[in-house]
């Protein structure tokens, strides 16, 4: 009946008293730790105590409890487990006949132990683990078919695990087949929220906010649509047709169109038509979306100037749409209420391939708005100039923004110019193309190209100058190029370079200082050129700070308390004084009393 008792006591199966439970813990393959954990796991072996053979076990099957003990594997006795088996699917194996780097399953690797090479496993290239683990001091001796080992914890406690070899993070999911039948089912029950369209999940606002689309109506199609203001995408600057316009957000943008076949796309691109920019109306709200069979939502596009369509005459297409200006009146709340537009126009040349620029503007002001007060460009700072914002010019009554050269995609002078952003430093070029060969119509030429086509008399000391206060414009100093040194009868001396200078400072309260500007110089470059096609021109502008920084102000005076280094000065300066300024030294010899006194309390406490 011993011998009995004792065999039964070597083939227990791991079993947990009371208050000993289980601890379950899921890790990868990779976690296990220490190089020694790497060796290969025995089926069916024991893990022997090393103080096994002093302790007696009991007469019953169950644990027996003689401290914490290292517990070591036994020799192998059928055949060994590899921690890292190879996956049948090697999801970082991305490199054919190579060798991935961490990648434990890769069989170009050519690796018995992974871990031995690689600092870890990447997740998914070995299988997951189960440990249970429990106090290793409660653990005297483990039949367990499944591979145990001891660890120690972060507390340095050892815990006897036991690794479970069917890990339910190892469980393969199968392919759901998904067909006609069971697709709404499944897409109901699993599914989420989807993108739909705007319009049928919202109800229409009532007025429009800063920055909301703009919507249209295109009554001949039923079709409501967005205002588009096309924008350069890429480095080439191509057109794309499908930017929407931002209500109150006036901006300017430029693209470029390349045609292949410019003889048949003249006449049937609709990016070329100034009909296709105003054959719709533009809603005043969006709840007018709801009734778009009342007209008083939608505000019908009027004409500034007329536009013909485009008309191909040879080898040129005329009439061709360059410039489109929207000038959009709103009125708060109640929206849009009045759209006018502009064109400009062009010719192009069917051969060879053209390309052409367009710009598009939309510009937003206030319904009903005095002639003066329309006439009147927007602020660069209100007083001083806010960086960032045009530099104001003038010429005779009428204000402007002063511009630098801009070149097309080709490099040649565009009729769009460069705005000059106060406080910011610019340089641009491009290649004029010469049209006249008389010197003197060329310098003009030239002129206007350099400083546009007005040519600027003053420039604004404040952002919010009006053209009608004189006194708040400031003289343009010119510096212009000398004719007199010119000994080539055959050579046209002609400006190539612009430089505009500007001066300005800070005023007014150091806590809101306001920008403006002292003066403004142009220095022009001028060099002999003989006949010539193309001319480079260039044009740049430096903003120079003169701000003269008073001196801080000055504050109170502080108490600067400084004690003698001698510490019976007062004693000297008390006694020292002869009768008759003895009176005058009482006060002097009762505080100095006081302060012993306080000492003294001090040093008893």
């Amino acid at each position: 009946m011993c011998t009995a008792q004792l065999v039964l006591l070597q083939v227990f199966f791991l079993t947990f008293s009371e208050d000993a439970q289980p601890q379950p813990s899921s890790s990868a393959s990779g976690a296990v730790p220490t190089p020694p954990d790497l060796e290969p796991w025995t089926l069916g072996g024991t893990v022997q105590s090393s103080t096994e053979g002093t302790a007696t076990p009991p007469a019953v099957p169950g644990i027996f409890t003689v401290g914490p003990t290292l517990v070591t594997s036994s020799a192998p006795r059928n055949r060994t487990v590899d921690l890292f088996p190879v996956l049948p699917i090697c999801v970082c194996d991305l490199t054919p006949g190579a060798c991935d780097i961490n990648c434990c399953c890769d069989r170009d690797c050519y690796l018995l132990h992974p871990r031995t090479v690689f600092s870890f496993c990447l997740p998914g290239s070995v299988r997951s683990s189960s440990w249970v683990c429990v106090d290793n001091s409660l653990i005297f001796r483990s039949n367990s078919p499944f591979p145990s080992r001891v660890f120690m914890d972060s507390n340095g406690i050892g815990q006897f695990c036991v690794h479970v070899n069917n890990s339910k993070l190892n469980y393969f999911q199968k392919l759901l087949k998904v067909n006609a039948t069971n697709f709404q089912a499944l897409a109901t029950e699993f599914g989420g929220e989807s993108f739909t369209s705007a319009f049928q999940t919202q109800s229409p606002s009532a007025f429009y906010r800063a920055g909301d689309p703009i919507l249209t109506y295109f009554p001949q199609w039923s079709v409501i649509s967005l205002l588009r203001q096309p924008a350069g995408v890429g480095a080439g600057g191509l057109c794309a047709e499908s930017n929407p316009a931002g209500f109150l957000e006036s901006k300017s943008t430029t693209c470029t169109r390349f045609f292949k076949n410019l003889a048949s796309s003249c006449t049937s691109d609709s990016a070329l038509n100034a009909a296709s920019y105003y054959d719709f109306t533009v809603l005043k709200v969006p709840r007018g979306m709801a009734d778009l069979q009342n007209l008083e939502f939608q505000v019908p596009i009027t004409f500034v100037s007329h536009a013909g369509p485009p008309v191909l005459a040879g080898n040129t297409c005329q009439n061709v749409v360059s410039q489109v200006i929207y000038e959009i009146q709103t009125n708060g709340t109640f929206g849009i209420q009045k759209v006018s537009v502009s064109f400009g126009q062009t010719n192009l040349t069917v051969e060879p391939s053209p390309s052409l620029q367009q710009h598009f503007i939309i510009h937003f002001r206030a319904f009903q708005q005095s002639a003066t007060a329309s006439l009147t460009g927007p602020r660069s700072g209100n007083p001083g100039y806010i960086v960032g914002r045009p530099l104001l010019a003038l010429t005779g009554d009428i204000s402007y923004s002063m511009t630098l050269l801009q070149s097309q995609g080709n490099g040649t002078c565009s009729v769009k110019r460069h705005e000059v952003q106060f406080g910011v430093n610019a340089i641009s070029g491009c290649k004029l193309r010469v049209k006249t060969a008389n010197c003197s119509h060329l310098q003009q030429e030239i002129y206007q190209a350099l400083h546009g086509r007005l040519r600027p008399e003053h420039v604004a000391i404040f952002g919010n100058a009006d053209p009608a206060q004189k006194e708040g414009w400031t003289r343009i100093l010119r510096r212009s190029c000398s004719f007199s040194a010119m000994n080539c009868t055959s050579c046209c001396f002609i400006p190539v370079s612009l430089e505009i200078q500007v001066l300005w400072a800070f005023i007014g309260l150091q806590s809101n200082p306001q920008a403006h500007v002292s003066g403004a110089r142009f220095l022009y470059q001028c060099q002999s050129v003989e006949e010539s096609q193309e001319v480079p021109l260039t044009t740049l502008v430096n903003f120079v700070d003169i701000t003269q920084k008073p001196e801080p102000p000055r504050g109170q005076p502080r108490m600067d308390w400084k004690l003698p280094f001698d510490f019976f000065f007062p004693f000297k300066v008390a006694f020292s004084r002869g009768i008759d300024s003895q009176k005058g030294s009482v006060s002097p010899i009762l505080i100095l009393c006081l302060l012993l006194l306080g000492v003294l309390n001090l040093e008893t406490k």
